[in-house]
């Protein structure tokens, strides 16, 4: 359950998003006896792919894709003042949970403490977006809202750093420059490093999959890039909302992605199937992908199809490893504070 927790707090969901619209996110958590983990993990991310990565283990920020190398280029101190920076919110990230744990009258126990920040960046219109917030075992806790600058404190243990948050003008004015100004900036400056990974388009294969005869048919898509992808079964020409399940847009081994949507077919008669089929559209792509519901083409669990069942134990593994490198948190330390949880957190680590 807490695994499970995390994975929708981390995000792991993508969104649908215009074509033009990057984004760059860093994920910190902290965790307090969750086993086999490490305790403390920063990882960013741009356009949902892993570019850096630092856990209390390695005691090192490092590059998750080779493009990113090219950031020494230009600030050749990049990768140590990271590391010194996420070092420094490694020493106090147990007395913020220990202070969240007072918040929620806890004295053991398993936790998780969240903090998510980044901005999305249209390049075709220039609008920014920003977006600033922390969870707590799972849940939002309180987050910064750019556009009325003020924090929103979902939940009644969150008031007193509300208060504190929003008679802080200087930490407000900090945050939404480095949301609308410093953010972008170096938002930019990694689609240029890695514009031919993150700018590619990759069509999927597709393939119908149905796990019993009287289970519903998967329409299974694989190896497609970018993220921006739609998927949906129609019946005569016409899409289908009823009877249909559509599933998550998740990681490939490889950087692509995977997704699959589901139909019903328990009261449909064997000889109107015909008049099914599955559309697969990729943003940037002019034509879909149609897949016309054929049972002779339905792979099943008895058939065993062993090139099916690699990405799916891939996407496992994938989401499986994302966990570990996001489970951990950074919390940033001004000289002389002894309690900065929740009132006077920052930070300008890119």
């Amino acid at each position: 359950m807490k695994t499970l927790v995390v994975l929708l707090l981390l995000g792991i969901v993508v969104q649908d998003a215009a074509a033009v619209t990057h984004s760059l996110k860093y994920f910190h958590t902290g965790s307090s006896g969750v086993p086999n983990f490490p305790e403390f993990v920063v990882v960013g991310l741009v356009d949902d792919i892993p570019i850096d990565h630092y856990d209390s283990n390695t005691k090192r920020d490092e590059p998750k894709q080779d493009w990113m190398s090219r950031v020494t280029e230009d600030d050749p101190q990049y990768w140590q003042r990271n590391t010194d920076l996420r070092m420094g919110a490694q020493q106090v990230y147990k007395p913020n949970i220990e202070v969240a744990k007072q918040r929620f009258n806890q004295t053991g126990g398993d936790h998780i403490l969240q903090w998510m920040y980044g901005c999305e960046w249209d390049d075709e219109t220039g609008e920014v977006n920003g977006f600033w917030q922390y969870g707590y075992d799972g849940e939002d806790f309180i987050s910064f809202d750019l556009k009325t600058e003020t924090w929103i404190a979902p939940k009644q243990q969150a008031v007193i750093s509300k208060h504190k948050l929003d008679n802080n003008k200087a930490r407000i004015a900090q945050d939404k420059h480095y949301l609308t100004q410093i953010c972008p900036e170096y938002l930019k400056k990694y689609v240029n490093y890695g514009r031919s990974s993150l700018l590619r388009t990759e069509v999927p294969s597709v393939s119908l999959l149905q796990k019993s005869p009287s289970s519903p048919v998967s329409c299974h898509a694989t190896g497609f890039y970018p993220d921006r992808a739609m998927m949906f079964w129609r019946k005569d020409g016409e899409e289908l909302h009823e009877d249909v399940d559509l599933g998550e847009i998740l990681p490939n081994h490889d950087g692509s992605f995977q997704m699959s949507v589901d139909l019903d077919l328990s009261s449909v008669p064997a000889e109107d199937w015909r008049r099914y089929d599955c559309v697969f559209h990729l943003s940037g792509v002019e034509d879909d992908i149609v897949t016309k519901l054929d049972k002779a083409k339905i792979r099943t669990n008895r058939e065993k199809p062993v090139d099916m069942i690699i990405p799916m134990v891939a996407a496992g593994v994938v989401l499986a490893l994302v966990l570990i490198t996001v489970i951990g948190v950074v919390i940033y330390k001004k000289k002389n504070e002894k309690h900065p949880i929740w009132t006077t957190v920052s930070s300008q680590t890119n």
